[in-house]
């Protein structure tokens, strides 16, 4: 079988349950994982023979496809901030409002690089955050806590991967009273779907994607968010930074809540749709 075969059977097979230009980047981020081969050279050598072994991995990646199965976790990683990251069903796929929310704090780098800044990741998960902030900031101690065993066991590869420092930590928030040591800057993308919001949702997330790191109550959606603030607030440093990836939507009862629990200097930041996505949050002594 040829590509331009193989890639004929693959639109074939696809195009009934995606876009075609969905099945297009499937079928090019596998011909680069598979075939090793670049977008450009599969267009220039389409008579090229392909094994009967890479056929069948072509045909095992279309039946997962099929089940709507995210093309990432088929792959086994995905990219983020410049850099290549493994996931897996115990962790969320990296999206690109937290990329947005990464920038957004480095955007700010200059109000912490005078000396070695203290980091603390909750629920790290494939460690995407506190890895691509220990890149962009050579100086700082990054730490990353989350309550998967899974989770952590993927962060530890990324972080061998990627070749920076994160001490990764098992800890459950809701068990804890205070933080191992303070911090300047406390990051944290929790659980904020809202059970009531699952309609809204693909099934390649609702089937495959963890289900504890994304969804929350329809009664409490802040409940992570309030634990975190809480421990942040006999947790940061004076003048520390608390920031968050939010629900679009609860964004004044998050700003509310920081208040309330005694941060001020809130800020809301939008994402690249307009929608209400990262908020941060300042804590001053006596406060």
């Amino acid at each position: 079988m040829t590509i331009t075969e193989l890639k004929q059977l693959f639109f074939s097979e696809l195009q009934p349950s995606y876009p075609t230009e969905e099945v297009q980047s499937f079928f090019s981020m596998l011909s680069e994982e598979i075939l090793k081969k670049t977008r450009l050279e599969i267009a220039l050598e389409p008579a090229i023979s392909v094994s009967t072994l890479d056929q069948s991995q072509f045909q095992a990646a279309v039946r997962r496809l099929k089940e709507q199965e995210p093309i990432q976790y088929i792959l086994g990683k995905t990219e983020f901030f410049g850099m290549s990251f493994l996931v897996n069903s115990h962790t969320l796929i990296p999206r690109p409002e937290t990329e947005e929310l990464v920038a957004w704090i480095l955007d700010h780098k200059k109000d912490f690089t005078e000396e070695k800044v203290s980091v603390l990741d909750l629920g790290t998960g494939s460690g995407c955050i506190a890895i691509a902030l220990a890149k962009h900031l050579p100086q700082a101690k990054v730490d990353a806590m989350d309550i998967s065993e899974e989770a952590l066991k993927i962060a530890a590869q990324n972080v061998a991967r990627q070749d920076v420092s994160v001490n990764l930590q098992h800890q459950d928030i809701f068990a804890m009273d205070n933080l191992p040591q303070q911090y300047d800057l406390i990051i944290s993308n929790p659980p904020y779907v809202r059970e009531q919001e699952k309609e809204q949702m693909q099934a390649n997330v609702l089937r495959y994607e963890p289900e504890g790191a994304l969804f929350v109550p329809n009664d409490d959606p802040l409940r992570f968010y309030r634990k975190i603030a809480q421990l942040a607030k006999r947790g940061l440093r004076d003048q520390g930074v608390l920031y968050f990836e939010i629900n679009e939507y609860l964004s004044n009862e998050m700003t509310q809540m920081l208040q309330n629990e005694g941060f001020d200097h809130v800020v809301i930041e939008q994402d690249m749709f307009g929608k209400d996505r990262m908020i941060k949050a300042t804590l001053h002594a006596g406060n």
